[in-house]
């Protein structure tokens, strides 16, 4: 039981950093970015090549693929969806739009990379052993841990006491309140999409170095953030961090205790009847 404990908050940390980038382009937003985990994808294809490849120390190589996923998201944002949501009253136009992204990245990355699993050396060798041999922690799961709850930390931060953050919640809460205020709305939502998109590029660039990383994850890893989004409530930042830690505990014990088949197929099947139960999630609210 220890085991599973200590597998689902490792995993837990991780999720929430991927749920936190896709809460926070949908709060801003209300467009659901199809493309968040390809976005992942790609972050961890520059840590392979920057860390694992061309000796880039870990930090630099981490940032490095935040960064450029921020600059990717903050292009997305700028030549595609602004347009579009610009000129389009529709929901669908902007899912479009996400899903076409989806496609784009994912396309993109095959024809660079192939369909190689691709993995780097882990960050810190060794095992801590537990509970007289009853589980097993490596340093590198524990650091990847740690690592994330930090950049966890850090954005809440960012969030709550700085002025872009303030900015941030503003147009989250009122979009038309925050333009009479002299909030730069286009600048406050390009910013908000550069963030969720630099968020999952550091958490793939993270978990690279745990499972590695092929051009094929970016679906697998868009579904298991929405599935945290559904637990939590669609663009509340608490949510995020409470669906992502749901979700890894989820994933320990059916690993541990179901044939790895069965386990999403039973996710999904809890997922439907809480939806029944709670529609907007743990702390969502209606729309509108």
């Amino acid at each position: 039981m220890l085991q599973i404990l200590i597998n689902g908050l490792i995993l837990g940390s991780a999720y929430a950093l991927i749920a936190l980038g896709l809460t926070m382009v949908f709060s801003i937003m209300r467009v659901v970015n199809f493309a968040h985990g390809q976005m992942y994808m790609l972050g961890g294809f520059v840590m392979y090549y920057l860390y694992g490849q061309f000796g880039f120390p870990f930090w630099l190589a981490l940032l490095l693929a935040g960064a450029t996923l921020g600059v990717i998201g903050m292009a997305f944002n700028r030549f595609l969806f602004q347009p579009v949501l610009a000129t389009s009253k529709r929901e669908e136009s902007s899912m479009l739009m996400a899903v076409g992204t989806a496609l784009l990245l994912e396309n993109v990355a095959l024809s660079l990379f192939g369909e190689k699993q691709r993995g780097v050396p882990t960050l810190i060798d060794g095992v801590l052993i537990l509970n007289d041999g009853d589980a097993y922690l490596p340093y590198s799961n524990l650091a990847v841990a740690l690592i994330s709850i930090g950049f966890i930390v850090a954005l809440l931060l960012f969030v709550q006491y700085t002025k872009p953050g303030r900015a941030l919640r503003a147009v989250a809460q009122d979009k038309e309140a925050a333009l009479l205020q002299g909030v730069n709305v286009k600048f406050i939502t390009t910013l908000g999409f550069a963030i969720g998109a630099a968020l999952a590029g550091i958490a793939g660039g993270l978990l690279v170095t745990l499972y590695g990383v092929n051009a094929g994850v970016g679906t697998n890893i868009s579904t298991k953030a929405f599935i945290m989004i559904m637990i939590g409530g669609a663009g509340v930042t608490s949510g995020a961090i409470v669906g992502g830690f749901v979700l890894g505990m989820a994933e320990a014990i059916g690993y541990d205790l179901l044939p790895s088949s069965m386990t999403y197929l039973l996710i999904f099947v809890a997922m439907i009847v809480f939806l029944i139960f709670k529609p907007n999630g743990l702390f969502g609210k209606p729309w509108g």
